[in-house]
């Protein structure tokens, strides 16, 4: 299953991403932006508790998240989504999946994983700026499961159908949402029309 968050912000910026001239600062800037903005829309099913506390003129019930909230950021380009994220979320905890794709085989090989000892119990957010083949994710997925998370939602800011479709075959009770549902993937497995390498244009690498 998966969503397109139809937001004008959201495209407006997304926009900015696509331009070849969009700076790395500004880059690195508006992609955190556009991840907050995903994040307070899907949001919106987080499970609360009742917090009693005194305003300045009496006490009175207010509310606070119940919900252990764990971001996943597929290094290294999911690392240009978390501050966004964590601004709006501070008390969330983040695990780190480190992957390389095989240029030639387009195959993810992971480096590096860690993860909070709560997440068996955490709503989880993986968090990969492009679901391009979608291989990079399913590992991610695969490497939550083992370690027994159970409540898993893909975040990405641009998708496309081949992507969806290799995680709803293997994982179809994930849920993925996107901020731009895009063409295809050309004979080097990028996006169409896409933004490029994203890690290399939020570090300024080749």
């Amino acid at each position: 299953m998966y969503q397109v968050i139809e937001h004008p912000l959201i495209k407006h910026k997304i926009t900015m991403l696509r331009d070849k001239t969009c700076s790395t600062k500004m880059f690195r800037e508006v992609t955190d932006e556009i991840s907050a903005l995903m994040v307070y829309e899907i949001s919106r099913d987080l499970k609360l508790k009742e917090k009693e506390i005194e305003t300045p003129i009496a006490k009175t019930i207010g509310y606070e998240l119940s919900q252990e909230i764990v971001i996943v950021p597929i290094l290294r380009a999911g690392l240009g989504m978390t501050q966004g994220i964590q601004n709006l979320i501070p008390s969330l905890k983040v695990a780190h999946i480190g992957m390389y794709r095989d240029h030639d085989t387009h195959i993810p090989h992971v480096y590096y994983a860690k993860f909070p000892e709560n997440i068996k119990h955490a709503k989880v957010f993986i968090l990969d700026p492009l679901l391009a083949t979608g291989g990079s994710v399913e590992v991610a997925i695969d490497k939550l499961k083992e370690q027994g998370a159970k409540d898993i939602t893909v975040v990405s800011i641009i998708g496309v159908m081949e992507g969806i479709n290799r995680i709803k075959e293997k994982h179809p009770e994930i849920m993925i949402y996107l901020g731009s549902l895009d063409e295809r993937l050309n004979e080097n497995a990028y996006i169409v029309p896409g933004v490029g390498d994203a890690g290399d244009r939020l570090f300024d690498t080749k």
